[in-house]
């Protein structure tokens, strides 16, 4: 058999076929159907051949006679049956191409994160011990805060609350000194030297101190300013009269324009106590107020704190001055003079002027009348029988034992570690636990003597509501309700302010004129005070 090339039409240059004719019923009309009759409708011999470009007939052997169809014609009366044709030709390639592609193996889903990763196959069980060890840590940032308190200052309910509010991140540290001097020595022994400990008291984020200290060691760079304390929560919510106390300029001078240099977290007053038993035996009026203090019958019967501030200060509320007078010429009755013969008679009347001791004085009976901080005198007092307490109806002095940020950051080492950058993040979340009002539970039970200084300008508790809560208790004779004096008292009672330079002149004097051997132990302690002020110091 021979391949013939079809002849090529001048103008359209595609094949030209003799087209024979079919019946149009041997045609399929669906694939479903057989094509066994289609292809028997075809004359014998002839075959079409279709390649990549342009179909083209095999045509028969010489011998036959029949002319061939043209493939135009073909393809028009068979269009459908090559359409049939071609579909069947695609679903056996198709077929063919899958049967021979290698099958894939089917994976099981990975597992997501949240979802635990089960170890099957693990041979080493120490190794399965120590991954299930590894996903059962928590990594957190801790945030160290040391604290250098004064003892018995904090209530024992505050520590546990403030770790169970901030959580595992906290490492607290909390250090105890027996006295607020303790604390100021540590503080002035690190600056005078010039270097600084891991456990001194500069060492630490905060620190107790008394308010009246407050101005020496500002002046002294012992402590430093508080940072954005103005737009912290626990001093807006301080009444203007502590903000007007806190405020000051680098001298320790107040100052409204100054910095914020201190947290209140208590406060207290100074009280007298005397013992009722001994009164009653001997006939004497109860106390009321300082001026009770120079009456003859209680000579040598008094015990008070060697405070020089505090003595002078009561020389001159008993002649109806205030604590803070800055000029004794022009502001107190007699002048100076009468301030220094109220003074000499005091000397007489007052047995002991001693901060530490003068307490046990008391206990023991050696002497009748005790007058000191009511965080003092008001444990002491509730372990005796028969006392009572007072705050003076002319008023008094008022004490606060305050939060300050000790000056560690001047020095250059490393041995404090990362203090020397700056006190601890959360200095202010300490503060503002102190200061709120969830707080002032410790001080209404009296577990801590105090108050809270929220409470400095509010009112009390009503004194029924007061006896509710305490009956069954034993009852301390005093007119303090809550650990604060009664509201018309407490608008009389004054912080100890700084010093100006005319009162300060006028202490010097009294102590030029305290020659006499007579003076004892008050013209001692005042002399150490007058040395103080060298430094202006608000001792």
């Amino acid at each position: 058999m021979g391949f013939l090339q079809p002849p090529l039409s001048h103008h359209l240059r595609r094949p030209l076929l003799p087209s024979p004719s079919y019946p149009k019923s041997s045609i399929p009309s669906s694939p479903t159907k057989s094509l066994k009759p289609f292809f028997s409708s075809f004359p014998q011999g002839h075959l079409l051949v279709f390649s990549h470009t342009t179909p083209r007939a095999v045509y028969p052997r010489s011998d036959d006679s029949t002319p061939s169809p043209p493939i135009y014609d073909l393809i028009k009366r068979h269009s459908l049956f090559l359409l049939h044709f071609v579909a069947y030709a695609c679903f056996l390639a198709a077929s063919r191409a899958y049967a021979c592609a290698p099958h894939r193996i089917p994976t099981a889903p990975l597992p997501s994160i949240s979802e635990p990763v089960v170890t099957e196959g693990f041979e080493d069980g120490e190794l399965n011990a120590a991954f299930e060890n590894w996903k059962s840590k928590s990594y957190s940032l801790t945030v160290p805060l040391t604290i250098v308190a004064l003892q018995g200052s904090i209530p024992p309910a505050w520590i546990k609350d403030f770790i169970q509010v901030q959580g595992k991140r906290l490492k607290l540290n909390i250090q105890y000194r027996a006295n607020l001097d303790s604390i100021f020595s540590e503080l002035t022994s690190a600056s005078d030297k010039g270097r600084v400990r891991p456990k001194s008291a500069m060492s630490a984020d905060i620190v107790s101190i008394g308010d009246s200290w407050l101005s020496y060691a500002i002046s002294k760079g012992l402590i430093e300013p508080i940072k954005n304390a103005q737009e912290q929560d626990w001093f807006r919510n301080l009444s203007q009269r502590w903000k007007v106390y806190l405020c000051r300029n680098c001298k320790g001078e107040l100052d409204p324009n100054g910095e914020i240099w201190a947290a209140p977290y208590r406060w207290g007053t100074m009280v007298i106590a005397y013992k009722k038993s001994k009164f009653k035996k001997h006939n004497l009026k109860p106390i009321e107020d300082w001026d009770d203090l120079w009456r003859p019958e209680l000579g040598g019967k008094i015990a008070m704190v060697d405070s020089p501030r505090e003595v002078v200060g009561a020389t001159l509320k008993y002649l109806g001055a205030s604590y803070n007078t800055t000029d004794m010429e022009s502001q107190v009755a007699g002048g100076r003079e009468a301030v220094l013969k109220c003074l000499t008679v005091f000397q007489r009347q007052v047995r002991l002027f001693d901060g530490v001791h003068y307490l046990k004085s008391f206990a023991t009976g050696d002497v009748w009348v005790a007058v000191g901080w009511s965080g003092d005198v008001i444990p002491a007092a509730k372990r005796m029988s028969d006392v009572a307490v007072i705050v003076p109806q002319s008023g008094t002095s008022l004490w606060a034992d305050i939060w300050a940020i000790p000056n560690a950051t001047k020095f250059k080492t490393h041995q404090i570690g990362g203090r020397v950058r700056g006190p601890s993040p959360i200095i202010h979340q300490w503060m503002d636990f102190c200061l709120q009002t969830a707080r002032d539970l410790p001080f209404r039970e009296v577990v801590v003597p105090g108050s809270s200084p929220l409470y400095l300008e509010q009112s009390v508790l009503p004194e029924a509501k007061h006896k509710e809560k305490d009956r069954g208790k034993p009852k301390l004779d005093t007119n303090l309700m809550e650990g604060m004096p009664p509201r018309d008292i407490l608008e009389r009672c004054e912080f100890l302010e700084p010093l100006s330079d005319k009162a300060m002149e006028d202490y010097r004097w009294l102590l030029s004129n305290m020659q006499k051997p007579h003076f004892g132990s008050l013209r001692t302690t005042l002399h150490y005070f007058l040395n103080k002020l060298k430094a202006k110091s608000s001792f």
